[in-house]
């Protein structure tokens, strides 16, 4: 059986991209490996083993043209209104709260904001299926 570890991302800024996911999401780095042409920042928390590796190529300048087949990282919460509210007043832009019904019940209620990169992140409420 397998089990999921880490996603990847390219980033410019890696004092940028760090200093972000730890003040959205509390992320803290547990492990940098430098290498010639490439460092690799594996970022986690207390409340999963899961990953989000930082991938910084080194001299690159331009941004990442992010394509459309990227979709989003998410992360859930235990309080969706005061994450929003924490969020907002730390100049992140969340996106307005959305409730998801299906089948006459909440499925899901969330919103979104872009890390500096401009890649999405999902903020869901811990819920049904999304804990």
């Amino acid at each position: 059986m397998s089990k999921a570890i880490h996603s990847m991302i390219r980033v410019l800024d890696e004092a940028r991209s760090i200093d972000f996911y730890r003040k959205a999401l509390g992320l803290k780095v547990a492990d940098r490996l430098d290498f010639e042409t490439f460092t690799l920042v594996y970022m986690s928390n207390d409340a999963s083993d899961f990953e989000l590796e930082l991938t910084i190529n080194k001299g690159r300048k331009e941004p990442y043209a992010l394509g459309e087949g990227y979709g989003h990282l998410a992360v859930s919460v235990a309080d969706l209104d005061a994450e929003h509210a924490r969020l907002t007043e730390a100049g992140h832009n969340p996106t307005k709260i959305i409730e998801f019904e299906r089948d006459g019940g909440l499925l899901a209620r969330f919103f979104f904001i872009s890390d500096p990169d401009g890649y999405k992140i999902e903020i869901l409420q811990r819920h049904g299926r999304f804990k």
